[in-house]
């Protein structure tokens, strides 16, 4: 099938690198894989930061759906796919289309937030209930996704965040059970609570062997380094890394760590366990869905700092139990998270969402 595709958030061919950005690329290849032939319909995005209190980007992205719409009458696709939808970032494209042309509109990952139902979201809060009203499928990424879109849609699915594991296929270099590893974008957000729970943790590990390096890159670099400006010269900054170069960063990795303060799920703790690399996790949103506690790493409560240092602590002094979660975690992904499963799943709901 042709499919209509449509992210509101950021377009996959975005030039920054996000989470976000990642997912709307492999839904991609998951429709390719599956036999289907996506198009990129818009780079519109919605997003808007302080609330579209005077109507100006629904009245932008009504035009933009006339456009899309007068391309697509002449070959009309068989479904269209919006990635990513929340009150900040709505659909405006794909609904109004989908009903024009007769076609069925499904959703990817998105929240509902009935907080936002009045004041300067209002607009987007309204518009994304109606996309999922309309919606012939919507697909949850996390269970917890689930409960909160249960009472706006009849047809939820729950849809695991999933990668391409044969990069990340390789044995990992010799070592000695030390090498700790995080990876995330510097901004002055949740990020950057992250990196700074991450100090606060390692602060508490006392005299054991170990050496942290930090890939990422942004506007917070020089608060991040603050932080782990205490632990001298065990932290190796090595700034931004392409998606080519992560396979070997994991690789050359023992231990993958992360808070993932406020994280959706987290596509790095997914990377690092097809790597072979076990992580410790805070257990923010979908991260519990996506790490196989006790299995292929350890998942401690959001925000307790004592609690993920002793994890980690666990874990350097025993290297063996190290070894088997690595290997564990490499199962766990290609069992529960692999490319084409999610592209046979993906296939059936659209197939399902065709014939309703």
């Amino acid at each position: 099938m042709r499919i209509a595709f449509y992210a509101p958030l950021k377009p996959p061919d975005h030039p920054t690198p996000s989470g976000d950005r990642q997912m709307a690329r492999l839904l991609l290849q998951a429709l390719k894989a599956g036999g289907h032939t996506p198009v990129l319909v818009s780079r519109f995005r919605s997003r808007d930061a302080a609330g579209d209190g005077n109507g100006r980007i629904e009245a932008l992205g009504a035009a933009l759906a006339e456009r899309c719409l007068a391309r697509l009458r002449a070959n009309p696709p068989a479904a269209w796919l919006t990635y990513h939808l929340y009150y900040k970032a709505p659909d405006w494209l794909g609904p109004p289309v989908a009903r024009a042309l007769g076609i069925p509109y499904l959703v990817a990952e998105a929240s509902l937030a009935p907080k936002r139902a009045s004041g300067p979201f209002a607009r987007g809060h309204r518009a994304v209930v109606a996309a999922l009203e309309q919606a012939a499928a919507v697909l949850a990424l996390s269970r917890l996704d689930m409960e909160c879109l249960a009472p706006a849609t009849r047809h939820l699915h729950h849809f695991p965040p999933f990668l391409d594991v044969r990069p990340f296929a390789r044995d990992h270099d010799g070592s000695d059970g030390t090498r700790l590893l995080a990876v995330g974008m510097m901004r002055a957000d949740a990020k950057l609570a992250s990196y700074r729970l991450l100090a606060d943790a390692l602060r508490r590990l006392g005299d054991r062997r170990w050496t942290l390096r930090i890939v990422g890159d942004g506007p917070a670099r020089a608060e991040v380094e603050a932080a782990f400006a205490p632990l001298g010269t065990r932290i190796a900054f090595h700034g931004a890394a392409t998606a080519e170069a992560m396979p070997a960063l994991y690789a050359a990795s023992d231990l993958f760590v992360w808070p993932a303060v406020d994280e959706a799920f987290g596509m790095a703790l997914l990377e690092s366990q097809a790597a072979g690399t076990p992580v410790v996790a805070g257990g923010y949103g979908g991260v519990p869905e996506v790490v196989a506690d006790g299995v292929s790493g350890l998942v401690t409560a959001p925000g307790d700092v004592a609690a993920f240092a002793g994890a980690v602590a666990t874990l350097l002094d025993d290297p063996q139990r190290l070894l088997a979660m690595g290997r564990a975690a490499r199962a766990h992904v290609r069992r529960h998270h692999d490319l084409p499963e999610a592209a046979r799943r993906l296939d059936r709901i659209l197939a399902q969402a065709a014939r309703r």
